[in-house]
């Protein structure tokens, strides 16, 4: 059981601290009640924030390696990502005594994961393969079949692990099993449905993934400085060593950072040009009006010294101010919800794959969060909602076979004859 001390540190019966190694803490071993000395000579302080940034920097540059690398390696990394995050999900709750007792149950639990795998990939990338292979009539076809009978094939799987979780049951083990099965379910909505609208919005453009996952990194990093250098003030009960200081210093930073990073990336073609099909080639397109240079007159109350006038904004920048916003205050309740998750099944970390970090998921919590606002953001007010000629053509290309799609182009070609012949 945890308990609350004075000093709104939570300490165990064996006295030990418990502390997430997340975002904006204070050290342990302050005394918030003198405000006179926030940190303490504790070395070890030191060398946990030196292997923290040490792991942050690799991780840094092995993301934007990825970036570079396009789309497809994007999406690998998140299908990676997820499937460390289910993996330290499922062993939570795993205990080692039932399994030997139920040989292969812990396969039924992938199985599901894999099965709502192809079945959110399956949508959300079937035009884009369709788009890959149109130039082979064979392909097109096999490609075609299996996108009509998609949904079958995945609910066929699906009810093939129902039927199998059903005939695994075993006396004196069904709370377990049951236990276990709900767990698996709730690992896919919290965990693999939320990261998955991130593949979502790579395709539509990188910088739609780039921009709010690093406003997220940004403000974990802006938070954790903050936090360990300035925080004095308890922010959320839920997770004590997180201060007031390190939330309004990062949300400020984030903000600004949005506004600054969206102009940089914006003018990448490689990172705005959406991505149609699942080749690797590199892209180019027209920009859209949201990356396009636009003057913005500065307000007249600047003094007369100030060296502009009028400086080029991007029109996304305006937008990447809500991504900020949003990223600085609400995501970070992503990991709020993931103290509260550790602290009830009274744990430090979801794992140790990433020193000084923990898990996967300890770094993926408000990412996940970020990720389902950026796509309804981007649906909502970003996509034009009006039926256009590129969105008719895709529908054309998914849902019609080959040999109707010959005939409509005929019937076109007749229309369009007969209304030349009534003009003339």
């Amino acid at each position: 059981m945890i308990k609350e001390s004075d000093g709104s540190v939570p300490v165990t019966h064996t006295g030990r601290v418990r502390r997430r190694r997340g975002s904006n803490e204070v050290p342990a071993d302050v005394d918030q009640s003198n405000g006179t000395k926030l940190l303490a000579n504790d070395q070890n302080k030191y060398k946990s924030m030196l292997v923290r940034a040490y792991s942050t920097i690799w991780m840094i540059g092995g993301f934007v390696f990825v970036v570079y690398m396009g789309h497809l390696y994007i999406w690998a990394m998140i299908v990676i990502i997820q499937i460390f995050m289910a993996k330290e999900l499922f062993n939570l709750l795993r205990k080692a005594h039932e399994d030997k007792q139920l040989p292969g149950f812990r396969l039924l639990n992938w199985h599901i994961f894999f099965t709502a795998m192809l079945f959110v990939y399956g949508r959300i990338l079937s035009q884009r393969l369709v788009n890959t292979v149109t130039t082979d009539k064979f392909w097109y076809k096999l490609v075609g079949n299996l996108i009509k009978y998609h949904m079958a094939t995945c609910y066929f799987l699906y009810i093939t692990g129902f039927v199998w979780f059903i005939l695994s049951l075993k006396k004196k083990l069904y709370k377990y099993q049951f236990g276990q099965y709900a767990w698996t379910h709730m690992i896919l909505i919290v965990v693999f449905t939320q990261s998955s609208f991130t593949v979502a919005n790579i395709f539509e453009g990188i910088f739609w993934f780039l921009l709010p996952a690093s406003l997220i990194v940004i403000n974990d990093i802006a938070a954790y400085i903050f936090g360990f250098f300035f925080g004095r003030t308890p922010l959320i009960k839920l997770s004590p060593k997180k201060t007031w200081e390190g939330f309004i210093g990062a949300s400020v930073t984030t903000i600004i950072s949005a506004f600054v990073l969206a102009n940089f990336f914006g003018r990448f073609e490689w990172l705005t040009c959406p991505r149609k099909d699942l080749s690797t080639g590199w892209l180019q397109c027209d920009p859209d009006p949201l990356f396009k240079p636009e003057n913005f007159a500065l307000p007249g109350w600047l003094p007369e010294w100030f060296p502009w006038t009028e400086i080029q904004i991007l029109p996304v920048q305006w937008h990447a101010l809500g991504l900020g916003l949003f990223a600085s205050i609400i995501a970070p309740f992503g990991g709020f919800f993931a103290s509260g998750f550790k602290r009830a099944f009274n744990i430090k970390d979801f794992g140790d794959s990433i020193p000084g970090h923990g898990g996967m998921t300890d770094r993926m919590d408000c990412q996940m969060v970020m990720a389902v606002f950026a796509y309804i953001y981007h649906q909502s007010f970003i996509v034009a909602q009006s039926v256009s000629l590129g969105m008719i053509l895709d529908q054309i290309v998914m849902n019609l076979s080959y040999e109707e799609q010959k005939e409509l182009y005929s019937k076109l070609g007749q229309i369009i004859k007969d209304r030349q012949f009534g003009e003339s």
